[in-house]
């Protein structure tokens, strides 16, 4: 397949090797945890402009193959692209079917030829690019002229309980910090492709008690992952602090997790 011919080069990845690992060691535990990836995720499939009939499309940060074998399903005369920067996410994803293709790769930097798939579909992926300006350029550089990019990503406020608790016990960072949808709004005006729809919208999760969230986030490899988190063990006091702060925010239906969901949908023009 002449299209997946551009290498990554080793050394690549160097900010990102840590999000892979931790992905990659998440495999095996991420689906039986996964509600809100799969309900964000029907959500941007239920997105994609009607009459849309891809001969070829790519599941962009595609971990486990749950939306690549959805994709498979929907538009089964076409060849499927798989792309991750976690080998075990890939390797997981292999055994499952769905792409034709699976291939090791960085948002930022495609290892495809030019104008190769008329779709990219990509979940709560982006949100781990440091440079989505990039994203949405190769994006724009693998599309063939008429095709569409759907993704669905987090922003600013994702969380915002589980940091405000801990805010309140030691001020350091302990939660994934997001772009604001500002930016998501600016960076896709800017990329040359047409913007189909933009909008943000809270998902609520509600959880019995706070270990269940943090267990939670650790199985699915979404846990701290930021510069100058706090390292070693958290303490006895300082866990006790988190749970006593995090119970203002209880509801009749438990503990509140507020995700903050982006869904984007683009076309190359031409």
């Amino acid at each position: 397949m002449t299209d997946l011919s551009r290498p990554i080069l080793p050394g690549a990845l160097p900010d990102k090797r840590q999000v892979a690992a931790s992905f990659s060691r998440a495999a095996a535990t991420y689906d039986s945890v996964a509600a809100l990836q799969r309900a964000v995720g029907e959500g941007l499939l239920a997105l994609l402009p009607a009459g849309l009939a891809p001969s070829r499309w790519l599941d962009l940060g595609s971990g486990t193959g749950h939306f690549s074998r959805a994709l498979a399903a929907r538009f089964d005369t076409a060849t499927g692209v798989a792309v991750d920067i976690a080998e075990g996410m890939l390797n997981h994803a292999r055994e499952q079917g769905g792409a034709h293709y699976h291939v090791a790769g960085d948002a930022e930097r495609l290892p495809l030829g030019d104008g190769c798939v008329d779709l990219v579909f990509s979940s709560l992926a982006v949100q781990w690019c440091d440079q989505f300006a990039a994203v949405l350029d190769e994006a724009r550089r693998v599309l063939r002229p008429g095709g569409v990019l759907a993704f669905s990503s987090l922003c600013v406020g994702t969380l915002e309980e589980l940091r405000a608790s801990w805010q309140a016990v030691d001020g350091q960072v302990h939660v994934n910090r997001f772009r604001r949808f500002d930016d998501y709004q600016r960076l896709c005006g800017a990329s040359g492709l047409q913007v189909l729809g933009l909008t943000c919208q809270p998902h609520v999760l509600h959880y019995p008690d706070v270990r269940s969230l943090t267990h939670e986030l650790k199985a699915l490899g979404a846990h701290n992952l930021n510069p100058g988190r706090p390292s070693g063990l958290t303490g006895r006091a300082r866990m006790q602090g988190l749970l006593q702060a995090y119970e203002q925010f209880r509801q009749s239906e438990g503990l509140p997790a507020t995700y903050q969901v982006v869904y984007g949908v683009l076309r190359k023009e031409g």
